[in-house]
């Protein structure tokens, strides 16, 4: 499956953001754009970033996702980062990213069970 487009669906309080396998600077400047604004318009209580399609992680990309995560944090949501790649790991060791107050899960069902748990 390869997705061009950013997906941001509401289920219930959570907002689940869908990257697509390739995203360019431009895309991942629109993703925490898109994910701030609809957390503010939805009253969002947590995050899921879906980045299980993605197969390379830049500088860029694991700048913009901790630095979101953050941001989120900053407006009373929580964030969870699902679905990394093994490789994508290893790289975004090798960056330096840490996820902050963010969770990881190995996919978008244990992400949806670490939120319903922190926010019940």
């Amino acid at each position: 499956m390869f997705l061009k487009t950013l997906s941001v669906v509401k289920i219930k309080n959570v907002l689940l953001v869908t990257v697509p396998d390739d995203p360019s600077d431009k895309m991942v400047y629109e993703l925490q754009e898109q994910v701030l604004r609809s957390l503010e318009k939805h009253r969002s209580t947590g995050v899921i970033l879906d980045i299980s399609l993605v197969n390379v992680m830049d500088s860029f990309f694991a700048r913009t996702i901790a630095e979101t995560t953050q941001m989120v944090s900053l407006m009373s949501g929580m964030t969870v980062v699902a679905g990394m790649q093994p490789n994508v790991a290893i790289t975004a060791t090798e960056l330096g990213l840490t996820l902050g107050t963010a969770f990881s899960a190995l996919d978008v069902d244990q992400a949806f069970e670490i939120l319903n748990k922190a926010l019940s």
